[in-house]
């Protein structure tokens, strides 16, 4: 007899932005943890990056404050951008990149350039910003399918 499989599994979207999330754990910014994950049309991790310094450059060594003439912007590379330098498989024409923030103008050129295709985000927090509306404008007239990620209000608790 042919037993049913379990119904309760996680969908695409939730595994995919689950990996973001644990990415976005990884990074040492007191303030903003952002996590990326790309994936290919075929359902495959590709790569995955999270906001941080360069390597090489010691997170001990830079400053994280937001402030002043010497501040995190200044050396940090975001989440998007490191997710696609750390891909070393060749292209990522029509992958998506799963994001727990949504990239500004910058990463926006990033993501364009490397011919990802969607850009899936958890959160949406600066769209007031011009980089942002920048990043939106650039990433639509560049035919990239825009979707905000939507919660299944399922919690995951894991044991480390």
């Amino acid at each position: 007899m042919l037993e049913d499989k379990r119904k309760d599994y996680i969908s695409w979207d939730e595994y995919f932005m689950g990996i973001a999330t644990l990415s976005a754990l990884r990074s040492k910014d007191p303030n903003t943890q952002v996590g990326a994950c790309i994936v290919s049309p075929e359902h495959k991790i590709l790569s995955m990056g999270y906001n941080g310094f360069p390597i090489g450059c010691s997170d001990d060594e830079f400053t994280w404050s937001r402030e002043g003439e010497d501040n995190k912007y200044l050396y940090t590379t975001h989440s998007e951008l490191n997710a696609i330098l750390n891909y070393r498989g060749g292209s990522l024409d029509g992958t998506t990149i799963y994001v727990t923030l949504f990239p500004c103008n910058e990463c926006a050129k990033a993501i364009i350039q490397s011919g990802i295709r969607e850009v899936v985000y958890a959160c949406d927090k600066y769209a007031d910003t011009t980089s942002v509306a920048a990043s939106k404008r650039m990433l639509r007239t560049a035919g990239v399918v825009l979707r905000e990620y939507v919660p299944a209000g399922r919690t995951v608790t894991l044991e480390l």
